[in-house]
């Protein structure tokens, strides 16, 4: 298995304005925004992105090719991601670059020894720090020979991105509001608040949690998160 596509040029060479020329990254991520995110930021860097919305769909492309980093956030539909990064890191051979993201402050450490090779904090918009982040873990032989230009660039994901998270909230809370779905539902808002600099939904999303964890009614703060969304739903164009 390898990162090669039949469909591409036989010998893509990076170029200090596209570093990540010839690369594959597997971006596993369950929210939209997030993911729209990454996409621009392989687009600019000129790597080809793969994305797996949950562990299954990231082990179904794994029986498939190799890439050459993986981004995996912490929080998916069907487990965590500590677990893929703790399996990947122990595979033979070894992905090149390992990274780990979310939008929780204590979530570098946990990534960290379950086996990442460095995590990337929510939101991920500067350019220069996606591609610092792949290219300094990179085998030796696989830099970039060239100077590089540090971009100053950063992207903007498309607000209908945003929406369709919003949607799929909705869904999911109309579908049930036990215990796991609150947990999760608290989990994916909060890092897509924070990554979309939506503070008064990342602090709902925050105190659902908390109640949550604190053993708490979480009734009133369920409400307060879906009444959020369903306000977001409601505006011609998200945040």
């Amino acid at each position: 298995m390898d990162d090669s596509d039949p469909f591409a040029a036989p010998h893509r060479i990076p170029t200090p304005a596209r570093p990540l020329l010839g690369m594959t990254v597997l971006v596993v991520e369950d929210s939209r925004f997030a993911c729209e995110a990454m996409r621009l930021l392989c687009l600019r860097s000129g790597a080809r992105i793969r994305r797996a919305d949950c562990l299954a769909s990231a082990r179904r492309h794994l029986g498939v090719y190799r890439p050459t980093a993986m981004v995996i956030d912490l929080g998916l539909p069907d487990g965590s991601g500590l677990d893929l990064i703790e399996e990947m890191a122990r595979a033979t051979p070894r992905v090149d670059v390992l990274l780990a993201t979310s939008g929780d402050d204590f979530a570098e450490d946990a990534a960290i020894a379950a086996g990442a090779d460095g995590f990337l904090a929510k939101p991920i918009h500067a350019l220069a720090v996606f591609q610092q982040a792949i290219l300094s873990r990179l085998p030796p032989d696989r830099r970039p020979g060239s100077v590089r230009l540090v971009p100053e660039e950063r992207v903007a994901p498309d607000p209908v991105a945003y929406r369709d998270d919003m949607a799929h909230v909705a869904d999911v809370l109309t579908g049930c509001s036990d215990g796991k779905t609150l947990d999760y539902v608290a989990q994916f808002l909060r890092g897509v608040a924070v990554s979309a600099e939506d503070g008064p939904l990342a602090r709902a999303a925050e105190a659902l949690a908390q109640a949550r964890a604190d053993g708490r009614p979480a009734v009133h703060d369920a409400a307060r998160v879906a009444g959020l969304v369903q306000s977001r739903l409601d505006r011609r164009q998200a945040i």
